[in-house]
């Protein structure tokens, strides 16, 4: 039997670039080189692709010197299957995804919509809040909103929050121009930091919550994975702490009675299918320290694939393998294209319409 040729996708031109090739290494050293044919594929920061073995080595060096953008498609339509390694922007957003659309070539993950709306923060509460699921309070609003009238902005945060807060930009991933703010300072400080990574700012209610961690995983019909916990070591757990402090602590399984962990994993699915999600999902949840009740965080359609990432710990501790979890997703991702495939593209030649 041949091999399947599959692309893995990394880089990119978003804040976690660095974190992509990390997730990256991890996948590939994971992938089964007797079933899988591998093809590297990067983007630089600038947007630049490069093909081959040596482009995941390049880009960790910064050397990097053009790519033949005029091959890209030629080079995509050539493989059986992608699996996008791409965190945040620009490929974790349904830009990339769209690309492949257009190609006609099976990916890993969700599709369009549920990848531009769950990178949205905005977006994905938007649709949360019009299917009922619980959500801390918050507040949006636009780059250019905050520039021309400050005040006004800072006081509807007033209005209808109140300290501590999270500011965070609304297309950033891994905590990237996130902050806690305890008091007007902070709460300045903190648009301004978010303002530089994005036009779009949410910000919202704090609560003393424990972090729990959700791993989604199919199509039409999903599975939930063994609930996941972070122990914070910080104020809240920001980039530094997931990448480079490393203070806070996992834990798989979550401290929860069997009908929290039930309700967890029931919120997760909701959350998933709410925004049509397809072939992975991390579903973060606030569980009330105080109250005792889970609201939704965030969901991410490209979760973290590093040693230290959460996806892939939760399912391996409910008894799929890092290597059988790679192959799940790209059996998943193959099902959903043959899937789709089953589409009308144009009306029959004989019906009254056409004529």
């Amino acid at each position: 039997m041949s091999k399947l040729k599959i692309g893995i996708i990394f880089g990119g031109r978003s804040g976690e670039h660095e974190v992509s090739l990390v997730s990256a290494s991890n996948v590939i050293k994971a992938l089964n080189t007797d079933k899988y044919e591998i093809h590297l594929i990067g983007i630089t920061t600038n947007g630049e692709w490069i093909f081959g073995e040596e482009s995941l080595e390049a880009l960790k060096k910064g050397t990097v010197y053009g790519a033949k953008k005029e091959n890209v498609m030629k080079n995509l339509q050539a493989l059986d299957v992608i699996f996008p390694v791409l965190h945040g922007p620009y490929g974790e957003d349904g830009t990339i995804q769209g690309l492949l659309e257009i190609a006609g070539v099976p990916y890993v993950g969700c599709g369009v919509m549920a990848s531009s709306v769950s990178m949205d923060k905005l977006m994905t509460k938007a649709v949360w809040k019009q299917s009922g699921l619980p959500q801390v309070p918050y507040v949006g609003f636009l780059r250019k909103e905050w520039e021309t009238n400050r005040e006004m902005i800072i006081k509807k945060i007033l209005n209808e929050l109140k300290y501590p807060m999270f500011v965070k930009p609304a297309n950033m991933g891994s905590s990237v121009g996130i902050s806690k703010a305890k008091d007007k300072d902070g709460l300045i400080k903190g648009i301004e930091l978010a303002v530089a990574f994005d036009r779009r700012i949410v910000v919202e209610q704090g609560v003393e919550a424990r972090e729990i961690e959700l791993a989604v995983l199919g199509n039409d019909e999903v599975q939930v994975a063994e609930v996941g916990e972070i122990i914070v070591g910080g104020e809240f757990y920001d980039f530094n702490d997931k990448y480079v402090d490393g203070k806070s602590t996992s834990r798989v399984p979550a401290d929860l009675t069997p009908s929290q962990k039930e309700e967890a994993q029931e919120l997760a699915t909701s959350a998933f299918k709410a925004v049509d999600g397809a072939g992975m999902s991390r579903v973060d949840l606030f569980l009330d320290k105080k109250s005792g009740k889970f609201f939704l965080n965030e969901i991410n359609t490209i979760p973290g694939f590093t040693s230290i990432s959460m996806y892939p710990k939760m399912w391996q501790a409910s008894g799929l393998s890092y290597e059988a979890l790679i192959d799940r997703l790209v059996e998943l991702a193959i099902e959903r294209f043959k899937d789709k495939s089953r589409n009308k593209v144009k009306f029959e030649s004989g019906s009254e319409w056409y004529k």
